[in-house]
């Protein structure tokens, strides 16, 4: 038929450059291509289904699958009368980046948190000892001040990671830049 070559070129030429970028999200090649396959579906798609188009394994194809679903990429949908599950890929690529970007920074924001309020608080019951060394309670000072700067920091960025879970973020940055609704 007329189109279908260059289609495919076009669609492929989109698919490589996803795959080659899925390293952003912590995943390989492999599974970049298989977003990228789903994202240009008319519809969802069995494992089966995946395994065909892309020529992997099952075995990979579901780990695939289920790296995608963490990173809420994919989703499983339903429809009457199919009996196997089946995936369809996130059309909204904000919503993609919210959903990962939250993931991520939430997870490193509170095991960055907890490790520095237990050390912090080793450092306060080190610095009321009054058996320690100058040298060292003028390093244990200097560590506080670093410490609660840092915790300080990761307040902020708490803060931003919510104004991007509340959509806050798209009153600053609008999705469409013609759009003149930023706060100044």
């Amino acid at each position: 038929m007329n189109g279908e070559k260059e289609l495919e070129i076009a669609r492929e030429r989109v698919i490589d450059a996803i795959s080659k970028n899925m390293n952003l999200y912590g995943v390989t090649e492999s599974i970049g291509r298989l977003y990228g396959a789903l994202y240009f579906q008319e519809g969802p798609l069995t494992l089966d289904e995946m395994k065909e188009e892309l020529g992997m394994s099952k075995t990979s194809m579901s780990t695939s699958v289920r790296s995608l679903l963490e990173l809420k990429m994919v989703g499983k949908v339903w429809k009457k009368g199919v009996r196997k599950d089946l995936y369809q890929a996130e059309p909204d690529w904000y919503q993609t980046f919210i959903d990962f970007f939250t993931i991520k920074w939430r997870t490193g924001i509170s095991l960055n948190i907890t490790a520095m309020q237990k050390s912090l608080l080793e450092l306060q019951t080190l610095l009321e000892d009054k058996k320690i060394d100058i040298h060292v309670k003028n390093q244990v000072t200097i560590d506080i001040e670093k410490l609660t700067s840092a915790l300080e920091y990761y307040e902020w960025l708490n803060r931003l990671v919510d104004s991007f879970e509340s959509k806050e973020i798209f009153d600053y940055i609008p999705k469409n830049a013609d759009k003149k609704t930023a706060k100044s």
